[in-house]
């Protein structure tokens, strides 16, 4: 919701290409995954040029499919775009997200699930 508060006004959809980026470690109330797959498939991902979610797995190396990856990885699996990743450190996130949002030689890269 903060998102689409963020963008309403000052970016319009047709003015400007909007990308995201999310870090989380997962951890999400299972009630509100509805509220979240909803507003991600409904409003996020329409305004949305890129969207790209990355996820903290436990730093002892466990890696663990929490709720709200399981809700965007449903999401994926039923056609949206939304490139995912896990990564198990904190410093590992800037590196992955700057890989998320490269450009591939000669062209834009495409969403895509990858762990």
């Amino acid at each position: 919701e903060e998102m689409l508060r963020v963008v309403a006004d000052p970016y319009p959809r047709d003015q400007w290409n909007i990308y995201a980026a999310q870090a989380s470690d997962g951890d999400n109330v299972t009630m509100d995954n509805g509220k979240v797959a909803n507003l991600l498939k409904q409003n996020i991902l329409p305004i949305c040029q890129y969207f790209a979610y990355l996820e903290v797995n436990d730093e002892g190396g466990r890696e663990l499919n929490t709720d709200l990856w399981r809700t965007y990885d449903h999401l994926v699996k039923s056609g949206s775009a939304i490139a995912m990743r896990k990564v198990s450190e904190r410093n590992q996130i800037f590196p992955v997200f700057r890989d998320l949002f490269a450009r591939e030689q000669g062209q834009t890269q495409k969403a895509a699930y990858e762990t």
